[in-house]
């Protein structure tokens, strides 16, 4: 084979190409290669070249217009509205007819006010060359020679532009005549080519569209003419002779669709072999062991070479083959789509009719589900099949409609191969197939076939099937959904400097946190490196440290890789996505280094549902509460003093963090939320501290006049959480707020000037709640022997497990005990549900037990009743 053909052939027999032997070895593989009666020259790959993807010579096939021989009838007229032209740049693949040296015209461009506007007349002078002229506004550049007159395929471009009548013209990649002032003087030097005009191929028009003469047609062939409303540059004038589309400026694309044809003018397809950059390739020379080089168009043998552990488990697993997939697929197909073996050596070509039948069956089978899981042949057997169809070359003619049906049978096929009880098969073929990411390789390939489905009005192709989609525009982007690669690559390499960041936390894994991404920059078709911003949302929560990855390939796909931080920062990072910056462009990822409970979206949603719902059910409730303690006159007392500062210290934190998440995109408004958040959920807390003092003071004498008692309450209630704030901002301004939501920054020792003052008050009221259960329990006891003596065993344990539930149904809420919940979160999904519905309904409980069955409460506005009725 070629060499192209050949390292693709490897490829897709998850080999490489032979590398260049070492020193020592090559005598001794010399041996080995002519007991194989191996002579001559076999193909090498270069070591120092693997990493860089070589562009691929490419056959190029065209409709080609056939003009057989000078007359006055043959012409082809270009369909297509031009506008005024300031600038133009006309390119060409040309076969000259050799036997006459008449001038012939190649195009001419006619408008009412120039016939010949614009003109590339040439003819073949004595010496053997073809010489071409440029007509601008009938003004007539000089004959130059551009080429040999000898009936090979030339590529040309002829370029004008309106500022100093700037020329030139190019034949097969090099310029060969360019000048200025070609219309520049005169009273036609401001005007540029008219637009609306007659664009006729083959043909010189002496009038509008019209009055050909034989003497001054074309004879010869030609293809592949495209217009630009700019002048390329000497680069771009390479690419496009190498088959690369240039679609910015571009006015006018050759197809057949857009010419209309005399009757007598023939059609022909022919398939040009495009230059490519790379002409000559690495060969090694049996008989000598020295290296050299040749044209990579030979045909030479080639060699493909294995790792040693990739070709023993490539053997087991053809071994321990069942061929149920093989067999069954070729059944179907009736013809072989699957060869028996992955080292069968037939070259098979594929095209989209062949390629389309194949991946139609090969979903079909899958997709019935009776084979649940892939054994390790089957897998590598589908990998094979698609690595062919991705390597395919599209050809001009090929219809649209069946390749864009193609890009949806690939997808379905990766999806079904991706599902979560084929891990075990990826794993088991993890010395030839690194992992699924060369999966990620093989669309990113396909995607590049999608070509043809572009035009003018079709600018965007996105093709998806479950959770695996991609996207052809300018920018080729793919997406792998979170649960289509997760699983498999939960152990995939990791660059050994990640968890260097966890310092201070408790490490546990790190896993791929969001869907996988690939977005490559095309320039003319062409790759281009370039910086690149991005956003991903999370898939697993409560996250310590959120870290920018990029997966870096090894020297092809099945060799796997790594993901690695290199040229990559987090820009911003929120508790549900992270966006991130990278100096370039590959597969990306967010990976999360999970310290706590890690939750499905499901769970999350969830959760931020309830704690919303409850929170606004509570909120409500402690105003009205509030509003009942003002209105009704209840008797002033220092339990409803205390109770109306905790309603509204409460009532003002939930308010604020209902709507904290609005004011994560502003910094100043987080900030400034995030500190009323910390005062005023510090104050609820102090106040549920003075509730359990006030208790205390009940139950156990305490000599405090109750004028000094509430003084010390109003500067335990307000003024700590005052004093506490102001220490913290003062100390840590910097590092107060988290980088993700407006709260207390967890990453830093800022938090504790909340979680430090909660765990004591809540240490303080649990001492507090006890000894009043004991207090009450023993009460009861005494109270029930004085009123009952003689009542039975089970009538007393009653009375004393009511005794003791009521003071904790009642005392919970206003001391705050609900809260204890939340250092039980991290063990299970379940207590974060238990500690949400608890603390959330917490303004609910207080007013059903301190408004709705408070005597106080009910005695009052039984009261204003009866005050009102009187």
């Amino acid at each position: 084979l070629d060499w192209w053909h050949a390292d693709r052939f490897c490829e897709q027999h998850f080999a490489q190409l032979l590398f260049e032997p070492q020193d020592s070895e090559q005598d001794s593989f010399s041996k080995l290669l002519q007991s194989h009666h191996i002579r001559g020259s076999v193909w090498l790959k270069e070591r120092d070249g693997v990493l860089h993807k070589p562009k691929r010579r490419r056959g190029h096939t065209v409709p080609v217009l056939v003009f057989r021989d000078k007359t006055d009838t043959k012409y082809v007229k270009v369909l297509s509205d031009f506008p005024a032209l300031p600038a133009v740049t006309a390119c060409a693949h040309l076969q000259w007819d050799t036997r006459t040296q008449d001038i012939a015209t190649i195009f001419s461009y006619a408008v009412p006010a120039f016939i010949n506007e614009f003109q590339l007349r040439g003819f073949v002078d004595e010496e053997g060359f073809v010489r071409f002229a440029l007509i601008v506004h009938g003004h007539h550049s000089p004959y130059l020679p551009v080429f040999r007159a000898d009936g090979q395929w030339h590529h040309f471009c002829v370029t004008w532009q309106q500022e100093n009548g700037t020329w030139a013209i190019y034949a097969d990649g090099k310029r060969r005549a360019s000048a200025s002032g070609l219309c520049a003087a005169g009273p036609s030097a401001p005007q540029a080519i008219y637009g609306q005009g007659t664009f006729i191929i083959g043909q010189d028009q002496d009038s509008l569209g019209g009055t050909f003469r034989a003497k001054e047609s074309f004879s010869g062939n030609i293809t592949d003419l495209h217009i630009w409303q700019k002048v390329l540059g000497t680069e771009q004038i390479e690419k496009v002779r190498s088959c690369w589309v240039i679609e910015q400026d571009r006015v006018f694309a050759w197809s057949l669709n857009t010419l209309e044809l005399e009757s007598t003018v023939q059609t022909v397809t022919a398939q040009l072999l495009c230059p490519g950059p790379v002409e000559e390739c690495r060969v090694l020379e049996i008989g000598s062991s020295g290296f050299s080089y040749a044209s990579c168009l030979q045909t030479l043998p080639f060699i493909c070479h294995y790792r040693k552990d990739a070709y023993w488990q490539l053997k087991r697993a053809q071994l321990e083959s069942s061929h149920s997939l093989v067999s069954r697929v070729n059944t179907l197909a009736a013809r072989t789509v699957i060869p028996d073996s992955v080292f069968t050596s037939d070259v098979q070509d594929m095209n989209l009719s062949l390629a389309l039948s194949a991946l139609d069956v090969l979903a079909t089978v899958l997709r019935e589900g009776e084979m649940s899981v892939l054994e390790p042949s089957d897998l590598l057997a589908v990998l094979q099949v698609l690595k062919q169809v991705s390597d395919m070359e599209v050809q001009e003619g090929d219809e649209l409609e069946m390749l864009e049906q193609l890009g949806q049978y690939y997808m379905e096929v990766i999806e079904l191969i991706l599902e979560e009880q084929n891990i075990g098969t990826w794993s088991s073929v993890s010395q030839v197939i690194r992992g699924p990411m060369a999966v990620v390789e093989l669309c990113d390939r396909m995607v590049s076939l999608l070509v043809p489905l572009l035009t003018a009005e079709r600018t965007k192709i996105t093709i998806q099937h479950g959770n695996i989609g991609l996207r052809r525009v300018t920018v080729k982007n793919m997406w792998f959904g979170y649960g289509a690669l997760q699983r498999c690559l939960s152990g995939s390499a990791v660059s050994q400097d990640v968890a260097a960041s966890a310092v201070g936390h408790k490490y546990v894994s790190t896993t791929v946190g969001t869907a996988v991404i690939s977005s490559t920059l095309l320039g003319d078709h062409q790759e281009i490196s370039t910086a690149v911003r991005y956003r991903l949302q999370h898939r697993a929560q409560w996250v310590v440290i959120s870290m920018c990855f990029l997966w870096f390939c090894c020297v092809s796909p099945d060799a796997g890789g790594m993901w690695s931080t290199a040229g990559c920062s987090v820009v911003t990072s929120f508790r549900d996505s992270t966006a991130c910056f990278c100096n370039h462009t590959t597969n990306f990822a967010i990976l999360l280094q999970v310290y706590e409970m890690q939750t499905t979206t499901k769970e999350e949603f969830t959760l931020q549902t309830l704690t919303f719902i409850g929170c606004g059910v509570s909120f409500c409730a402690l105003i009205v509460t509030f509003i009942l303690f003002l209105v009704v006159r209840v008797p002033k007392s220092e339990r409803t003093t205390v109770h109306k500062n905790l309603i509204f210290a409460l009532a003002a934190g939930e308010a604020l963090l209902m709507f904290s998440e609005l004011a994560k995109s502003n910094q100043m408004l987080c900030f400034m939320v995030t500190a009323f958040l910390h005062l005023f959920f510090m104050a609820a807390f102090s106040w549920m501290l003075v509730e359990g003092l006030l208790l205390w003071s009940k139950v156990v004498a305490v000599n405090m006049s109750e004028d000094r008692r509430m003084k010390f309450y109003y500067v335990t209630g307000w003024g700590l959480p005052v004093l506490i704030v102001g220490v913290t901002l003062a100390t840590s301004f910097d590092k107060y707020v988290a980088d993700n939501h407006c709260w207390l920054n967890a990453q830093t020792n800022v938090i504790w000037a909340f979680v430090g003052p909660v765990l004591f008050i809540l240490a303080v009221n649990t001492f507090v709640l006890l000894r009043v259960v004991v207090v009450t329990v023993s009460s009861a006891r005494r109270r029930s022997k004085m009123l009952t003596p003689n009542s039975s065993l089970e009538n007393q344990i009653g009375v004393q497990i009511w005794a003791t539930a009521k003071p904790v149904l009642v005392l919970l809420p206003v001391l705050g005990l609900t809260w204890v919940c939340g250092i039980l979160v991290h063990l299970s999904i379940i207590w974060a549900y238990v500690f949400i519905v608890l603390n959330s309904l917490q303004g609910l409980y207080i007013f059903l037990v301190y408004a709705i069955y408070n005597s106080e409460v009910r005695n009052a506005i039984q009261r204003r009743k009866d005050k009102k009725k009187a």
